[in-house]
């Protein structure tokens, strides 16, 4: 059995400096969105989507970006082990919740009736 410390001091410098940079690059590219007004639509969403994926890039090189992409290939393998329901069972179950919605509306239903009633004839309206 191996034990390992781990110590978690925050963010170095130079991941700060990473982070920093992808959401100044992420701002430009905002930022150039509209000062670059005369430019055409299409030349500026490419602008603001390069600087998306070079922002996305940047901090994907700090350790909180590595950590998060573990996550994220973490949840990928995870959601293959995940058993989907079979159309059947799908349509099966959708069955019987408009069925169970059915029944309890009736039933609000009636009930609001009920009430009704005995109060209409409780205070003689």
């Amino acid at each position: 059995m191996t034990d390992q410390a781990q110590t978690s001091s925050g963010p170095g410098a130079l991941d700060t400096v990473k982070l920093l940079a992808a959401i100044a690059i992420l701002v430009g590219g905002i930022a150039a969105f509209y000062l670059l007004g005369t430019y055409p639509l299409a030349v500026r969403w490419a602008i603001v989507l390069a600087t998306l994926g070079a922002g996305f890039f940047v901090a994907l090189q700090s350790a909180q970006g590595r950590t998060f992409w573990q996550f994220v290939q973490g949840s990928r393998i995870e959601l293959r082990k995940v058993v989907w329901p079979t159309r059947q069972e799908s349509l099966q179950t959708t069955l019987v919740v408009f069925v169970a919605i059915l029944v309890m509306a009736v039933f609000f239903w009636v009930l609001d009736w009920i009430l009704g009633a005995l109060t209409r004839a409780l205070t003689g309206g």
